[in-house]
């Protein structure tokens, strides 16, 4: 996983960040704290629902 190319959302604060890196297969996220914890893997299909749900607003209060 060294070779992928993780990036900050520009909108994280300080102490509650976490990082993506988009892969071909799938998009990887992990703790911007702990960069060496434990890392979520989710296929290319369940990021693209994923971010269609939050953008039609399914996750609001």
């Amino acid at each position: 996983m060294n070779s992928l190319n993780w990036r900050k959302s520009s909108r994280s604060g300080t102490n509650n960040c976490v990082e993506l890196a988009i892969g071909e297969a799938a998009t990887h996220i992990r703790d911007t704290k702990d960069r060496n914890g434990g890392t979520l893997r989710v296929n290319q299909r369940a990021w693209a629902e994923f971010l269609s749900d939050i953008k039609a607003g399914h996750f609001d209060c």
